[in-house]
């Protein structure tokens, strides 16, 4: 039997990055468990505990790194005990014989747990590859290339859309601004729920600290102590006030509620994308040899944007679990959180970096079509400029309302024309007709530029994501990543 006989994670198979499966990896989670080992058993020795001896710590210390061999071990002591701890526990004790006995002293199963398996591992628990080193910088990065075409075509109209009819010109940097401030407000919620994070630490079975209290003989202030050495250990800068048996759920709901509002971020730029790509507006990159379809060869489908709807679609609907695993919560703490945090909180971070992965992608090489924008606007330019026409009218004494009537009539016979006989838009040419609109004749033509119609938007833009502007601000704590990392490539 090969890897083909079995099946595997299309998400981890063919989206995520190499670096967030290895955080999620079990060989990291497995020696994660071991590191947070090592960092009890030395605050506790610290704190007077003299069962253990600086040969025991060695011991765990020379055996971090879960072997193959360890795995064996743990899988066939799972099938006895049918508890993961406890197996886990069995096998470094195998491995680092000089600490049997003191692994785990006064700890629970959810000292490790909820430090290797949830959201903490990527957060400080593994410095330099977590949250900090791949979810906030790549989405930093996406803004910054959305700021950067933003500004690029701050000035160029292009057709506003409302209820996906045509509207008042906007320019088409203006557009990929409004893409950027959703981003930013996804980038906001994140750094601020990642700010909030703190560490369980060394709590008890159910958060009582009992345990703790009988290793050292009541003395409450070296239990403060271990916890604030866990904490400076695994880089955190205070324990949560109250746990129960774990960490409250609340914790996962927080960051899966600002992970879920990111993927539904995603849709919606991908979904406009795919809309303008089938306007033959802008579009996104394609390589010279991909193929749009198995029997339509001509076709250039927007395969990027419709695979961040579909995993932008898992993403931002997976938060609903995590708020049921909160509420179904019992008392001090039930089991049926367990399964399902094994499998979403995985999902979820691979999912925010397989979209994160796309995006770069995308955004960096947005195609425009400029002939293409002129020719839409073109079309319905003269439909657009009779708001100005009337404004023109009364100015001169003519009645507003009469003056909306008239055009409201031309509009539909012109519209008639172009929908039912294949026509182009003459409205123009209508209302040169019209005696009606006599006074306002020879204004008509310096009305129709469509740069009279995108209001502020190049000012829009330049204050937002311009060099003074507060997105510019915002990244400058990721510059450097954004400044040294190559555009992200698709594996498939």
């Amino acid at each position: 039997m090969t890897k083909y006989d079995e099946y595997e994670s299309p998400l981890a198979l063919r989206y995520a990055s190499s670096e967030i499966k290895k955080i999620f990896s079990p060989r990291e989670r497995a020696s994660t468990w071991r590191k947070l080992w090592l960092w009890l058993a030395e605050a506790e020795k610290n704190l007077g505990l003299t069962q253990i001896t600086d040969k025991a710590i060695e011991a765990i210390r020379s055996n971090l790194i879960v072997t193959d061999e360890a795995f064996q071990v743990i899988a066939a002591e799972e099938r006895i005990r049918r508890h993961d701890v406890m197996s886990a526990v069995f096998a470094l004790e195998k491995d680092a014989p000089d600490a049997a006995g003191i692994i785990h002293i006064g700890a629970t199963s959810c000292y490790v747990r909820p430090h290797s398996n949830s959201f903490h591992s990527v957060f400080p628990l593994i410095p330099d590859r977590g949250f900090n080193h791949l979810i906030l910088p790549k989405l930093a990065k996406v803004i910054h290339n959305l700021s950067q075409f933003a500004i690029k075509f701050k000035e160029l109209p292009t057709l506003g859309f409302t209820h996906y009819q045509a509207a008042q010109p906007i320019s088409l940097g203006r557009r990929a601004a409004q893409w950027a401030q959703d981003l930013v407000m996804d980038l906001d919620d994140i750094e601020y729920v990642r700010a909030g994070l703190k560490f369980r630490g060394a709590q008890g079975t159910t958060g009582t600290q009992a345990s703790f209290l009988e290793i050292f003989h009541g003395d409450t202030s070296k239990i403060d102590r271990l916890n604030e050495i866990l904490c400076e250990k695994a880089g955190f800068k205070a324990c949560y006030d109250i746990s129960t048996q774990t960490y409250s759920r609340k914790v996962d709901l927080r960051i899966a509620n600002a992970l879920s509002a990111f993927g539904a971020s995603a849709i919606r730029i991908a979904t406009d994308i795919r809309h303008l790509a089938h306007d033959k507006i802008l579009d996104e990159p394609h390589e010279a040899t991909q193929t749009g379809s198995s029997a339509m060869s001509y076709k250039m489908n927007p395969m990027r944007s419709e695979r961040i709807c579909s995993l932008g679609r898992k993403l931002s609907n997976i938060s609903a679990n995590f708020s049921d695993t909160f509420s179904n919560q019992w008392l001090e703490r039930t089991l049926d959180d367990s399964a399902i945090r094994r499998i979403d909180i995985p999902e979820m971070f691979l999912l925010t970096d397989a979209l994160l992965i796309l995006l770069d992608d995308v955004t960096h090489g947005l195609v425009v079509f400029p002939a293409m924008i002129r020719s839409q606007i073109e079309q319905e330019i003269p439909f657009i400029a009779t708001e100005n026409i009337i404004m023109k009218l009364v100015h001169q004494g003519v009645s507003r309302q009469e003056a909306h009537e008239r055009i409201r009539v031309l509009s539909l016979e012109t519209v008639h024309a172009i929908k039912m006989e294949g026509g182009k838009n003459d409205m123009i040419a209508r209302i040169k007709k019209d005696e009606f609109f006599k006074p306002v004749w020879d204004e008509l033509d310096c009305l129709l530029d469509p740069k009279l119609f995108i209001g502020r938007s190049a000012e829009i833009v330049e204050r937002y994501v311009g060099p003074d502007g507060p997105v510019t601000g915002k990244l400058e704590k990721y510059r450097d990543y954004i400044s040294s990392t190559a555009t992200a490539t698709l594996s498939v």
